[in-house]
């Protein structure tokens, strides 16, 4: 079963689906990435951040290892996030990676999240989080391998 991310926003802009796909074609399951695009809502502030949280939260099932991605949450190093990964892919349950919209998520999905990670204290634009975490995603693989791709 494939490692899914929900994303909250438009398809993949040319450059960043370049990118995505340049290290999506290197992933073999359970490393292997399902992108499920949501649309943003057409509220805005609370009211939005409502919307797309129940749409998240609609896509989600009950055993899903969910992972939402907030500056606030935790920070990880590269083995850890590939242990992280690694330990919840080999159970059979599906890994759920949440990319929130403009207006983040609301409590409901922090509360169903099993693992809030903070890929930077930074805010980056939605298109290069995805390119940044498929990325990691690869090289969490790489880790899990053995491979050479990382390097301590």
């Amino acid at each position: 079963m494939p490692l899914k991310v929900l994303t909250v926003g438009k398809k993949h802009e040319s450059w960043v689906a370049e990118g995505i796909e340049r290290y999506q074609k290197r992933l073999r399951a359970p490393f292997s990435i399902e992108w499920v695009l949501l649309p943003h809502s057409s509220l805005e502030g609370d009211r939005a951040r409502q919307e797309e949280s129940e749409r998240i939260l609609s896509r989600l099932g009950t055993d899903d290892y969910v992972v939402l991605l907030d500056e606030r949450g935790k920070a990880l190093d590269s083995p850890g996030l590939s242990s992280l990964l690694s330990d919840q892919l080999h159970t059979s349950r599906t890994v759920v990676v949440i990319i929130g919209g403009a207006y983040g998520v609301d409590s409901t999905v922090h509360e169903r999240a099993q693992f809030i990670w903070s890929l930077s204290p930074l805010v980056f634009p939605h298109q290069l989080v995805r390119l940044i975490l498929t990325e990691q995603i690869y090289r969490a693989e790489q880790i899990s391998l053995g491979g050479s791709y990382h390097h301590e």
